[in-house]
Parts: C-alpha cells; structure tokens; sequence
C-alpha cells in the first residue's frame, strides 16, 4: 500500500531539542525512535471493542492512525470517527487506537505513523466477523401439512460474515440430505444463506420439533430456531357398542370416539341409510329391536378438512320373523309342489317342514318338494322356525291337488220307518265338482225335487255336502242302493250308501249267505253281457256325465247287513261301478239278467 507524506510547520522541540525546520521524514537531533509495539492483524466480531496498539517510546512527535491509506485525524484529534479514540500515555509514546462496537465499516487495514520519525508501523488487518441473523423457517413457529403429504422446510440465515452454514435437528440427530445456497450482499462481505429439507410422509409425525441452526466464526456456537410439525387429517373414527350381544328390547348404547386434527365440529347419526336427527352428539342410545341386526347404525364425524363415517350392525338375539312367506299351492295330480319360507332369527335357526296332523319332518329347509303329488298329499302344512332360548314362529299353507273328486260318506246311514230320511254324500274335489247325481233304481236326480226325493247341494271349505231327502221313509228305501256320483274335468267317483232302518236287527247268517251266492252268479252274467257289447260300443269317458239312459249304472243289491261282509261286498261292488259303464239293455236282457240273479237291480 502506498504510503502519504505530510509536512509540518517547525516545533520547538522538546527536552533541549533546538528550534529547527523538520520534516516528516526528520527526527529531533539527537533522538533515536521505533516501535516498541506495533498493531497487529486481527479477528473480532462486530459489536465488540478492539485497541489496536502502537507504541514509540521516546518519540513526542505527531502519530497518525491510517485506516487504507487515510489519515483518521491530527495526533490524538478523530472527531470525525466518534467510535474511535486513541489513548495511552502521550509522554510514554502510547498511541493505541481504541474501536468501540466494532462495525462491518472498521473492516480495514490499519497503520500508525510517526510524523517527524518518518516510521510506518506494519499494517494490520483488521477482519470483523458478523454473525448471521436470527435464523427464520418459513412458515413457523407451527408447520400445517395434510396427512400423506411430504413436507418441505426453508431455512434462512442472513447478513452473515462469513455466510453461515445451516444444519437440521430432530430429536438431538441431524438430518442430512439438506440442500444449500448462498447469495453475496452489495456490500460485496455479508452473504445469505437458504436451506431447504426435504421429509418423506412417513419420515415424520405429528407434533415433532425441527431445529433449524445457523452459525460462522462469529458464532461458533450458532443460532437456532424451530418448527412444530402440526400434520392434519381426517377424523379417525372407532365406533363401540355396548353391550352385544342384546336380546331384542333391551338398550344398547353406541360410542363415536375421534381423534381429528383440526378437532372435530360436528357428529351425525343414521340407521339404514336414515338420518337420526335427535342425536347430535358423540352418544346415541336406543331400545333395539330386530332392525338393528340388518341395519346398521352409522356415525359420520365432520372436521375442516372433510368426513369419516363408520357403521356397525348390533348383534340383537330376536325370534323368528318372517323374510319370504310360502303361499298355499293348488296342483295338479302327479306335478311336483315347492314351498318356500324364509325366516330370518339371531342366533341361527332351525326350520321344520311338517304335513298338519302328522308328526313327520319332511324338510329342515327353506324349501319344501313334494314329488308327484298324490290326493293324499293335500291337505295343510306347516313351516316352524325355532331359535333356541329365544322364540318360535310357525306359518301354515295349504296343498289343494287338482284331480278326479273323492267321495267320503257313511256306507250305511239310518232312518226311520214313516219319518223323513236324509243321506248325505261329502265331496272334496278340486277343481270344484262339475255334476253331482244320484241314482237309484230307474232315478237320477242331480237337484230339485222329484215325487219324495229332493237333492240339495251345500258348499264348504273342506268340500261339498250333497243331501237326498226322503219324505215318509218306506220299507222298500230300506232295501234300495244309492249311488252319490261326482265329476270334475279330471275324472269322476262313486259313493254306494244304503239306507238302514234305525233300531233295526241284523240278517241271518243263511241269509247273508244266500246273497252273496246271489252276488257271484250276477257277477258272472254282467261279464258276460259286456263281452256281448264291448264290440258294437265303447267304453264311457271317466269324464262324462251321468244324464242318459246309457249312462244307468248296476248295482247288486244285497241285504246282508254283517258290517265286516258288508264293507267287502261294498268295496267290490264300488270298484265295479266306477270303472264299467252298461249301454242300455233290452227289456228280454233285463228279464234274463233277473231270472239268473233275483238280486240285480239296474238303475
């Protein structure tokens, strides 16, 4: 660095020195000078006071401080510099430069000189070291991110000299993988520096403390600063029943328990998709009944930053309650039936298909088949769901099978001699009867009245009632055979009924004998009378109706009135009619069939 001359006027010099013109580069005659202490290079942090020394013992010329190349002031005089002063003792040759709170301007390089000595002391350099500010995370002192979102932070340290460097804590560790830039200031020493961290999602919780910490050499031990980390998200919901299981009736109470972050603004209770208004709370409780196994309760839980819901069925013990109701059946002879019944019970059920009045389990299913059904499958059937320790629960149906009509009477009913006599012939029949005849003798009565006979039909849920009533019953209607027939699209039947006198006596066992010869040997001549036919007409349709001549059936007529004979001879007899149709016979025929067999009476 150049050097600057300055002159002076003359001084008197001191301690015997003689008045003389000097010059800067001149000492007083007789005087030798130099440094006992010169400044020297230094390091000190802005804020701080330094002394930069300079000593000359001997010498009681002027001194000058240079600060790069400038003169701060004459001798002790820097009243331009306000924070600068020298001090020491003059006479000693102390002329130590005193910086009070270093600046980044005294950054400089520093010089004392003695004037009349022409002495430079060696420059000193004097570096001012400034700490960064107070370092700033962006966003702070409260991070806020959503759940799942990696976070970012921003650190700064400015107006540094040197530029600070920047490091992360988190819980005592530094995290590394930080990324740093610096930016020089115009005044060409301070600089800034920026450090961003980056943390994945599940690198970091909620509530955790960040440290950011700046430091240079004029804070070794650095500046902090810190964040918290306030990770936000939807409700996280858990919904409790107490208690479970519950039988039907009783109460039950449901708990919604959040945790949310923002903090939770509003509940919502449903049931089945059906918004429960009264409840608005954290709470609900209610009597349960079966609904709630199917239905289930829900809480939907509402923060700022959306909505959870969750939903639970309760385990409610409920008997049997119907799901699918079997409906009652009509089918036709030889088809298959199907029921279904549905029930629904907690805990599980058991199902029990049984036919009414008989103690068999037919199916333990939903549904029930009856293969083929027979007409002595109609009738009612019963479906039976039973939950243990809770309850039962039954539903019946009925079968009705479409078929030829079945005729169930009293084979023998009794009457009075001279009073009024009824018979009565019961129908089931499904579809319903077509034609309901009687026949006696040479009579065919389907309804009305004809001479002493009237026919009247009554309809009942079990079936149809025919009655024939004789008015002033006679001996001969005690020896007379009455057909009850019944058609129907699917087919006919016959009921053979006699009429017995009330009070009456049983016949003798030779009579009963001597009729059931006479039975056989008419047997015998009707077979041979159809065999005389069966060329030149055919055989009647089962589905026809009783109304012609060639439609009179035959009856054998016994008075055998042993119940046991009777019921064989019955049944024969029974047989014969339904399936043999007589076309009409001749007067000469008949007389012959009567002469063979006295007791073959035609209708």
């Amino acid at each position: 660095m150049e050097f600057t001359t300055h002159y002076f006027p003359l001084e008197l010099g001191l301690h015997g020195c003689e008045l003389q013109l000097i010059y800067a580069t001149r000492a007083c005659v007789g005087t030798v000078a130099m440094f006992s202490q010169q400044p020297q290079d230094l390091v000190v942090v802005a804020g701080q006071p330094v002394t930069l020394p300079c000593s000359i013992p001997g010498y009681h010329g002027v001194v000058l401080w240079i600060k790069n190349g400038l003169a701060l002031g004459v001798g002790r005089d820097l009243s331009g510099y306000p924070r600068y002063t020298v001090i020491g003792d003059h006479g000693s040759g102390e002329h130590h430069l005193r910086i009070q709170r270093v600046e980044l301007t005294d950054d400089a390089v520093f010089e004392c000189q003695a004037v009349q000595a022409a002495m430079r002391s060696r420059p000193a350099r004097l570096t001012v070291l400034v700490p960064p500010e107070d370092p700033v995370i962006s966003g702070g002192p409260v991070v806020s991110l959503r759940a799942g979102d990696p976070l970012n932070l921003t650190c700064h340290a400015d107006n540094a000299k040197p530029a600070a460097s920047i490091i992360w804590i988190r819980n005592g560790e530094v995290l590394n993988g930080a990324m740093y830039s610096k930016t020089l200031l115009r005044d060409g020493k301070r600089e800034s520096t920026v450090s961003t961290l980056y943390l994945s999602p599940s690198n970091i919780e909620t509530g955790q403390q960040i440290i950011c910490k700046a430091s240079n050499k004029a804070v070794p031990n650095g500046k902090e600063t810190s964040v918290t980390i306030d990770i936000q998200h939807l409700p996280l919901v858990n919904l409790s029943v107490e208690p479970q299981p519950v039988l039907e009736g009783n109460l039950v109470k449901f708990h919604c328990s959040a945790k949310a972050n923002p903090p939770v603004t509003h509940y919502r209770w449903a049931k089945g998709g059906s918004i429960i208004k009264e409840v608005s709370g954290d709470t609900y409780e209610v009597i349960v009944d079966h609904s709630f196994f199917t239905e289930p309760v829900s809480c939907e839980v509402t923060n700022p930053l959306g909505s959870t819901n969750i939903s639970r069925n309760v385990d409610v013990y409920f008997g049997p309650r119907m799901a699918a109701e079997p409906q009652s059946l009509q089918v036709d002879l030889g088809s298959d039936a199907v029921f279904n019944c549905a029930w629904t019970g907690n805990p599980s059920l058991t199902i029990v298909w049984m036919k009414r009045g008989s103690g068999v389990v037919l199916s333990n299913e939903n549904l029930l088949t009856l293969k083929s059904v027979r007409q002595e499958d109609a009738g009612k059937y019963v479906c039976r769901a039973v939950v243990p320790r809770v309850g039962a629960g039954e539903k019946e149906v009925s079968l009705t099978v479409n078929g030829p009509p079945t005729i169930s009477s009293t084979q023998t009913q009794q009457a009075l001699h001279g009073e009024k006599g009824q018979i009565k012939c019961f129908i089931r029949s499904t579809p319903p009867p077509d034609r309901i005849a009687w026949s006696w003798k040479e009579t065919v009565l389907e309804s009305g009245t004809s001479g002493r006979y009237t026919v009247e039909t009554v309809n009942t849920e079990e079936g149809v009632i025919s009655t024939l009533t004789m008015s002033n019953i006679v001996p001969a209607d005690f020896q007379t055979i009455y057909n009850c027939t019944a058609w129907n699209s699917f087919g006919s039947d016959t009921e053979i009924i006699r009429l017995k006198e009330q009070g009456g006596k049983s016949l003798p066992v030779a009579v009963i004998i001597g009729i059931a010869v006479g039975a056989f040997v008419a047997v015998i001549v009707l077979m041979g009378t159809i065999g005389a036919f069966c060329c030149t007409r055919s055989q009647r349709n089962l589905k026809g109706v009783v109304s012609a001549k060639n439609d009179i059936r035959v009856e054998i007529v016994h008075k055998d009135h042993n119940a046991a004979r009777e019921n064989e001879e019955h049944t024969s007899m029974k047989q014969l009619m339904v399936s043999v149709s007589l076309p009409l016979l001749s007067s000469t025929s008949v007389l012959a069939l009567m002469q063979f067999a006295p007791g073959l009476v035609y209708l």
